[in-house]
């Protein structure tokens, strides 16, 4: 399985040395990892230095280097411009897709990530039984944001009455934007590697955004995050600490139910851009495929991933 390095400590020097990311700090080797084992290099530290050479090799293997503010959050990616062999063509097909397409996928998704909600409710014992009546009020395109209405019951049944959902915020929040980050760059990663571009989403199109695919595909994953922020808070971790990080970097591992038999979260992430390319091609709605949730016995066992 493809790994998350996190780097956090200040001062260090990250370089690349025969097939090797190699992690350096007062001119001392630290640590190493082969370049071919990593999918992402999210940098959250301060003074952090790194070589040409090294983001080159990342590039060429596909992976991302992705700079973290203060908050945890994202603030630039380094991608590579290589992807898909066929990358121009379906960049074409992703660029011409209709509007009704585009409408009809995001109501697929947001019915995909309603019901991963509710599976995140109910392996806290939560009934979950509203969310099955607002899957069916999704329509194409969402007009009447139900996505916004699932939200507002979601995440104080999940979080307690007095949590607010604010990116610029620690604590909690901060959980949540460290290990949304994880899934951001897998995401991204997937859709670049299915040779589509992530700056043209089916939904997400603010003119600032970069990623808006990988933001409108990163939706119904968001549960699993979540899921692992409320058990980690309830163990007393309210700050992204070691721990914390390892347990969030495990869920691009996490098994979950695909079309053929069990999948991990990151095949499912690359399974899901693939069939996104397939819809493009085709025009046909019944050729994407979502992730489907985890039952609440499965999500309640994130927790083995807390060390």
């Amino acid at each position: 399985m493809e790994r998350i390095v996190d780097i956090s400590t200040d001062g260090q020097h990250l370089s690349a040395y025969r097939g090797f990311l190699v992690v350096n700090k007062d001119r001392e080797e630290i640590g190493r990892i082969p370049l071919d084992d990593v999918a992402a290099v999210i940098v959250h530290a301060h003074g952090i230095t790194w070589s040409t050479n090294l983001v080159v090799a990342l590039a060429e293997r596909g992976a991302l280097m992705v700079l973290c503010g203060s908050n945890h959050a994202p603030v630039a990616v380094c991608m590579p411009l290589d992807g898909h062999h066929g990358q121009n063509a379906r960049m074409r097909t992703q660029w011409d897709a209709s509007k009704p397409l585009a409408k009809q996928l995001w109501r697929e998704v947001v019915v995909s990530k309603i019901r991963w909600q509710a599976a995140a409710l109910e392996a806290r014992g939560v009934s979950a039984d509203a969310f099955d009546m607002l899957v069916r009020r999704v329509r194409s395109g969402d007009p009447d944001n139900v996505e916004a209405q699932a939200a507002r019951r979601y995440w104080p049944l999940l979080m307690g009455q007095d949590f607010r959902r604010d990116r610029a915020a620690g604590g909690v929040n901060g959980l949540l934007n460290y290990g949304y980050t994880i899934l951001r760059s897998l995401l991204a990663r997937s859709v670049v590697a299915a040779g589509l571009h992530p700056s043209i989403g089916i939904h997400h199109a603010n003119r600032g955004n970069a990623f808006a695919l990988a933001d409108d595909l990163i939706e119904p994953f968001r549960p699993l995050v979540d899921t692992m922020a409320v058990q980690l808070t309830a163990r007393g971790c309210r700050e992204v600490t070691p721990e914390a990080k390892r347990a969030f970097a495990g869920l691009i591992a996490v098994d979950l139910p695909g079309e053929n038999g069990t999948t991990t979260v990151s095949g499912a992430a690359i399974r899901l851009a693939q069939s996104l390319s397939h819809c493009f091609d085709t025009g046909k709605i019944s050729d994407i495929v979502l992730p489907r949730p985890p039952s609440p016995i499965e999500l309640a066992g994130l927790e083995t991933l807390i060390a």
